[in-house]
This record gives C-alpha cells, structure tokens and sequence, in this order.
C-alpha cells in the first residue's frame, strides 16, 4: 500500500471513528431520553423499528448514488443528515420530534457503507480485508468510548450527550469536506446495476442453495441480537440496580463499555486462533450455544456478578457469530457476488432491525423480561439447530 492509499485510508477511518463514536453515544441515551418524554417501552421499540425502516428504503439508493455521482458527495449527505437529526433530538421535547429526527437520520443513513465502498476505492485487493478489519477495529473501540462518555455527560441533562454527538458529526462533515478527496468521478463509476437490478440479484443469490443456507443462519443471528441491543437497556432499568437505584444511562453506559471491551479483545486476539483451530462452521455453533445459555443465565439472574458473568458470556458468542457467518458468505461465494452478498445481508439485517424492537418493546412493556430472555435464548437455539443442519452443505462450495 502506498503512501497515498495509507493517507487517504487513515482519513476516511479516522472520519468513520468520529460517526462511530456519535453514534454509540446515543445507544444507552436514547431509551431513558424517550422514557423521559412519555415514551413507553413499545414506543421506544418504535423509534429504532422507524430508523431501521428508513435505512432499509435509503441504503441501496445511497449505495447506487455513490456508484453515480462518487462516494464523498453521498458521505457528506449521509454525514449532514446525521448531524440535523442529532441536533433536532437534542432541541426537542415532544415525543412527535424525537420521531422526526430519527427519520431524517435514518434517511440518510449511509455513512458506513459508503465509507467501506471508499475503502475499496483506495486499497488494492490484496489490502482489503485488512483494511475493512481496521473499520471493524474503529466500531469496537468506539463502542468502548461512547458509552461511557455518554453514562459520564448524562450527569449534566440527558440533553447534552446528544449534543456532543452532534459535535462530533459535524467533525466528521468538517474532516470530509478539506481531507477526503473523491477517488473516481461519476462518468467512470456509473454501472448498468440500479436498485431494481440489485434486488433482482438479491433473489437470484437466496435461489442458490449454499448461500441460501448461509443466510438463513445470519438471519436468524441478526434477529437474536436486535432483540437483545433493543431490549437491554429497557431490561437493565427494570431488573437491575447499582447502589440502591435502578440502572440509569450512566450504569447502562458503562455496562456496554464492559461489553465493548471483551468484544474488541475477542476480535483482535481471539478470533483468529478460533478459525485456524476450529473453522467458521464450529465457532457459529459454538457461538450460538454460548449466546442461548448467556440469555438463560440473564433472565434468571438474582444479582449482578451473575448477570455479569451471563453478559460476559452472550458477549463472547454475539463476538464470534457474526464474523463466522460472514466468512462463510464470503468464501461460498464467487468474487463478482461480494459486494452483493454483504448488501443482501445487511438488508436481512435491517429488516431485523424494523421488527425486533416492536417485539422487545412489547414484552418489557408488560413486564414479561423474563420472556424477553426466553424468546432471545429460543431463537438462538434455534440457529444452532439449523447451522447444525445446513453445516454439510456449507462447506466452503464456492458459487
């Protein structure tokens, strides 16, 4: 990689730490911020299952816009659209504007895909992966740091995490604008593949029987764990309490800080030992297994070392799924589907995304918690005992 590829990827990672960092700010605000607007629990689950919605109409025309017109133009949309959401969250107090800015945020959510379609830009083949590892390594440590800024400035309104997200944002708008320069110009990146042909290929990839297998599993993760990300703070404010109080932001924060630091040490120590030792196939069940009895262990916790030590463990198999699923995707399939087979499953994702909220927010509304871990745990299982099934016919049969 030359010194051009490293400076331009250095800039557009240090841009996606920024979003990142604004964005997992948000993750153990905004339940107890919408609670403290008349929120109830399936109404928190609405406001995700609303930006989850909107992401899933914008992200393939923002991915084909970026092939258009270039990448850094669709980033500084997608960026600016993060930034007015952020700033119309932190001015309101009414339900109905909470709303709006997460629609107008999910609109525009592109900053990641884009970034990654950047990275692919500027590196060579034989760099990518290591370079889209980094990106992977920028999500976790961001993970690590935005929850926990955002349990420490909750401490001054529930207003001002918000705003230091919104800070945030619009440096990264700033870091686009004088350090990233376009890499190929429309006329050279325009391809024949709009969205209707895009999706046309998605159902042509689900008729292929290996990958279909592949992504029935992910699917099925991807279910497991909206559940989990939408219900845990709503679950922690109802079931656990630090020195005498129910959680708040602040505990709900630093415990995803906790989460965020296992997970980085188990993708940067870890994983790799795990796929020479055991290969993707084992580490999927492995990880499914892991996360149905971490759920068992959360719901029937009676105090917090134990739930510690459920988390810990639902943290280790949420780390290893997904990066085994994914693995498998790529090398079931040929080179010219890549790009296609991750834009299929962050849809499946996505769709995830719209009805899991709905689901959580209806069981912690009624006060069924223990359900909530029940059901993650069940459809956990559920992907083990499919994975074990498909496991023959997923070994690696490229297409």
């Amino acid at each position: 990689m030359n010194l051009k590829q490293n400076g331009a990827l250095l800039t557009v990672l240090l841009i996606v730490f920024v979003d990142i960092l604004g964005f997992t700010i948000m993750i153990p605000l905004l339940p107890f911020y919408a609670e403290s607007l008349g929120a109830s629990p399936f109404t928190v689950g609405m406001l995700s299952s609303i930006y989850g919605l909107c992401s899933l109409i914008s992200g393939p025309i923002l991915g084909d816009l970026s092939d258009r017109y270039g990448r850094r133009v669709v980033l500084l949309i997608s960026q600016t659209g993060t930034f007015i959401g952020f700033v119309i969250l932190a001015l309101s107090n009414i339900l109905w504007v909470v709303f709006l800015s997460r629609i107008i945020d999910g609109i525009t959510a592109g900053n990641m895909t884009v970034a990654q379609a950047y990275i692919s830009d500027v590196t060579e083949p034989q760099n990518r992966t290591r370079a889209m590892g980094m990106i992977g390594a920028s999500f976790g440590l961001g993970f690590i740091l935005g929850p926990a800024i955002s349990g420490i400035l909750v401490h001054f309104g529930h207003a001002a995490p918000i705003w230091a997200s919104a800070a945030l944002s619009f440096l990264s708008i700033i870091g686009t604008t004088l350090f990233l320069k376009e890499v190929k110009k429309s006329h050279e990146m325009k391809t024949k593949n709009g969205v209707i042909e895009q999706l046309k290929s998605y159902l042509h990839l689900l008729n292929t029987p290996v990958l279909r297998e592949c992504f029935a599993v992910f699917f099925i993760f991807s279910i497991s764990f909206s559940l989990y990300m939408s219900g845990l703070a709503l679950f922690c404010e109802r079931e656990l309490t630090w020195q005498g109080h129910p959680f708040t932001t602040k505990e709900v924060g630093l415990l995803l800080s906790y989460v965020g630091v296992i997970a980085l040490f188990i993708q940067l120590f870890l994983m790799g030992h795990l796929v020479r030792k055991i290969g993707e196939i084992n580490i999927m069940l492995v990880g499914f297994a892991s996360t149905a009895l971490a759920l068992l262990v959360m719901g029937f916790s009676p105090i917090l070392s134990i739930f510690l030590v459920g988390i810990s463990i639902n943290t280790f198999g949420n780390a290893i799924v997904r990066p085994a699923i994914t693995g498998l995707l790529s090398q079931n399939a040929s080179p010219k589907h890549q790009g296609l087979v991750f834009g299929l499953s962050q849809t499946l994702m996505s769709i995830a995304q719209i009805i899991c909220p709905l689901v959580s927010g209806i069981l912690i509304e009624k006060h069924w918690t223990l359900a909530w871990c029940l059901g993650i745990s069940g459809v956990s299982l559920l992907g083990l005992f499919i994975g074990k099934l498909s496991s023959a016919k997923i070994n690696i049969q490229r297409i």
